[in-house]
């Protein structure tokens, strides 16, 4: 019994890595990021980037104002005028305050939870989310990102 239990779990181990598939709780290397300041209207909001050449490349072009468009009443969108580097994956569910990358050039806030069938590749979250929906109301809405001095 228990070698036929570690040969499924050999087995499910070298599909899961070959098919490339991407662990959502990977451990990062010890590079770290700086946290940024999203200012929509009179509100603030603190975020941490993750670890990703995205997220640097993000954070090198900080500050940022943007016009962010609404979509389907849970995110806000803008192309960016540079494409940043891809590694995207389908998290299955996107959480309220996920800044990620659609494509290589997509720029995308997310406002609302949801399940998700698209692919992203991680920029940052918003560490509390509380006032969020109510910041980037129903219409496209101006969003400022900066670069905090702390770092994580």
């Amino acid at each position: 019994m228990k070698r036929a239990i570690g040969l499924i779990l050999a087995g499910i181990a070298a599909f899961l890595l070959g098919s490339g598939a991407k662990c959502e709780n990977s451990p990062s290397s010890e590079k770290t990021m700086p946290d940024i300041r999203i200012t929509i209207g009179d509100k603030t909001f603190s975020a941490t980037l993750e670890n990703t050449p995205a997220a640097a490349e993000f954070a090198k072009k900080l500050p940022l104002t943007l016009r962010m468009n609404e979509l389907n009443g849970n995110e806000k969108y803008i192309g960016l005028s540079e494409k940043l580097p891809a590694a995207p994956s389908c998290p299955g569910k996107i959480r309220s305050g996920e800044l990620m990358l659609y494509g290589r050039s997509t720029l995308v806030l997310f406002y609302e939870s949801f399940p998700t069938s698209y692919s992203y590749t991680r920029i940052g979250k918003i560490t509390d989310i509380r006032r969020l929906k109510e910041a980037v109301g129903q219409e496209s809405v101006t969003v400022t990102f900066e670069t905090m001095q702390n770092k994580r």
